[in-house]
């Protein structure tokens, strides 16, 4: 099964089945998951950091702070999962999950998440059958959580029976069956949702143009969320070199300011939602030579005049839409997106600075703060697909208010 998109929690405690979870992970990387790992302090006596670092392509955690100081966010990795995966899961970890015992960053994260969680629970076979373990599970299964039962094997002890951890395949199996059973909930279904994106060429001469550094990367990525969620998609884009596989998503290729601002009030009064991700030129050339411009001497003075202001159209022009624009800046961020915000008669605002590595232009990630006019978020930096989400999901909250 594909995978794409999906974000998979996996929490290791310290048993010695936890040499299993590689392989477990190297499928799920390999089927196109994004995978994150916690770890138990105890579970660094049987697996490595490095190794499922290595294999997660994400950092590992087993404490609430690091080296330098820095907090573990819990809430952050219970949020940004789709399903989590206790494997294994000890005696010692089921236990505190039920009964609430938060003492270390696996358990804190459990009791933050709101995803599905799948408990793959590994130990001896007299503990396995001990009744305080059968309550236990009998407990987790009553909150809603999916019992990967234990197997019948040789376990550590030298002992055979029932309490061998599940193998990464049966594992893997309940993961892709729960993804299959349970499509992504259609949020946005019954919407219709106008995106911009990439940037806009303003021709100097026929082979010359005034552009930017804009892929349309993230618009693409939120165009892709919209349609996973239900909604009518159009996304109108300047020259990117993105593409588009999903046939519900209708896509407008567009070249200038003009032609965009045209493409937009095609469809402006269908859309709910308005969310303008382009970069798109403040000023055009006055003329275009019809020619191309030969080189003759050491200067050129091209007149430029000012482009059409589209965002700030739409926003005079709003009726029922919620509109997002987005604000890239160097300096005074978050003065000049507030500002922005107030003279576009935007409903939500996305700041991008260019000060933060990995962020802006180009790159597969990217690193927001939103604002409103009265609230104000902060996001880590993370990949576009999952900023996509985050501006979505605030998104559907504001429209829930």
């Amino acid at each position: 099964m594909d995978l794409s998109g999906k974000k998979i929690l996996i929490a290791i405690s310290g048993g010695i089945a936890a040499y299993k979870i590689h392989f477990l992970i190297r499928d799920f990387i390999k089927k196109g998951a994004e995978v994150q790992v916690i770890m138990t302090p105890d579970a660094e006596n049987f697996v490595t950091k490095l190794s499922i670092s290595t294999l997660s392509k994400n950092p590992v955690y087993s404490d609430f702070y690091g080296d330098n100081g820095s907090w573990n966010s819990h809430v952050d990795m219970a949020l940004w999962a789709d399903v989590m995966v206790v494997a294994p899961c000890t005696a010692s970890t089921l236990s505190k999950m039920v009964h609430g015992i938060c003492d270390n960053l696996l358990i804190a994260t459990y009791m933050s998440a709101k995803c599905p969680v799948f408990i793959a629970p590994a130990m001896d076979l007299d503990m396995y059958v001990h009744p305080s373990t059968t309550k236990n599970l009998e407990l987790a299964e009553s909150y809603g959580h999916i019992v990967i039962p234990a197997e019948n094997g040789e376990l550590a002890s030298g002992l055979v029976g029932k309490g061998r951890m599940a193998e990464p395949e049966t594992i893997a199996t309940a993961i892709e069956s729960f993804f299959s059973a349970n499509p992504k909930e259609e949020t946005l279904k019954g919407k219709t949702v106008l995106i911009t994106a990439g940037p806009t060429y303003e021709a100097i001469d026929p082979v010359r143009f005034i552009g930017n550094h804009s892929s349309g990367k993230m618009g693409f990525s939120i165009a892709e969320e919209a349609s996973e969620r239900g909604a009518k998609v159009i996304l109108i884009s300047g020259p990117t070199a993105q593409t588009i596989q999903d046939k519900n998503i209708d896509l407008y290729q567009v070249t200038s300011a003009k032609e965009m601002l045209n493409k937009v009030f095609e469809f402006y009064d269908q859309a709910d939602i308005g969310i303008a991700s382009a970069a798109v030129a403040d000023y055009a050339p006055k003329e275009v030579a019809k020619e191309k411009i030969k080189k003759s001497d050491d200067h050129l003075t091209i007149e430029l005049v000012k482009n059409p202001d589209i965002l700030k159209t739409m926003g005079e022009k709003k009726s029922h839409q919620f509109l997002v624009g987005f604000a890239l800046e160097t300096q005074n961020e978050e003065e000049n997106a507030k500002a922005k915000l107030e003279k576009k008669n935007l409903d939500m605002i996305v700041l991008n600075s260019l000060r933060d590595e990995g962020a802006g232009f180009k790159n597969d990630t990217n690193k927001i703060k939103i604002f409103t006019r009265t609230e104000k978020k902060e996001f880590a930096l993370k990949s576009k697909d999952d900023v996509a989400r985050d501006i979505l999901d605030f998104i559907e909250f504001q429209l829930l208010k």
